[in-house]
């Protein structure tokens, strides 16, 4: 056993301790990122796309979505589909990420192309304080839709990502608020995941790789 570790615990107590130590474990087991704040530097409107929704068997609370950009080292925070508008019903299990190329950041630390995952596949999800937490893909919906690129600066790196062009499609700012990709102006500043390495098939590697 302390070569191998055990398969299980059982643990004499109520329901409701049993549910706290579950709780316990997950906080402990997930992984805490550290989102910057980034400015926006453009918004250009660049024609029809992919664009790949990602429907999870779970519910995302205010707050949290999923990291995707077009650069590996340069993930946005998009917000899930949780805010209610005057236009469509909530869907709370769903990313409206953005195009197939884009990558998104999963679980075990590694990219992955949105073209990539399927259903029975495993997201990150991530909210505007870095907490994350792993959510099954039920299904994956792509529709060709019109896109927006939105480039972003940080400490003197260009960050860019595409996003369809619709006012339910948000980033999130650096209070936790979700701010439509419709409204975005230069100078606003919002929360993307940022790091030096590059990418070799989804795994960070010390070498200088450029992604623009």
């Amino acid at each position: 056993t302390l070569e191998i570790g055990a398969d299980g615990v059982l643990v004499d107590s109520s329901i409701k301790e049993a549910r706290k130590i579950k709780e316990l474990i997950e906080e402990i087991s997930t992984e805490k990122l550290k989102l910057q704040t980034v400015e926006i530097t453009g918004i250009k409107q660049v024609g029809m796309g992919d664009r790949v929704c990602i429907d999870t068997c779970s519910i995302f609370n205010v707050g949290e979505g999923m990291l995707v950009g077009s650069q590996s080292s340069a993930l946005f925070l998009v917000h899930s589909e949780t805010i209610e508008t005057p236009y469509v019903a909530t869907r709370p299990f769903r990313v409206n990420a953005g195009p197939v190329h884009a990558y998104t950041r999963m679980p075990d630390g590694s990219t992955k192309y949105l073209s990539e995952l399927g259903a029975g596949d495993e997201i990150l999800a991530v909210d505007w304080k870095g907490n994350t937490k792993a959510m099954v893909i039920g299904r994956l919906k792509i529709e060709k839709r019109p896109l927006i690129l939105i480039e972003a600066e940080f400490n003197g790196k260009k960050l860019k990502t595409l996003v369809q062009n619709a006012e339910t499609i948000r980033l999130v700012d650096k209070k936790g608020k979700a701010v439509s990709v419709v409204d975005l102006k230069k100078g606003d500043e919002v929360l993307a995941y940022v790091e030096e390495k590059g990418r070799h098939f989804g795994i960070a590697v010390d070498e200088s790789i450029e992604e623009k």
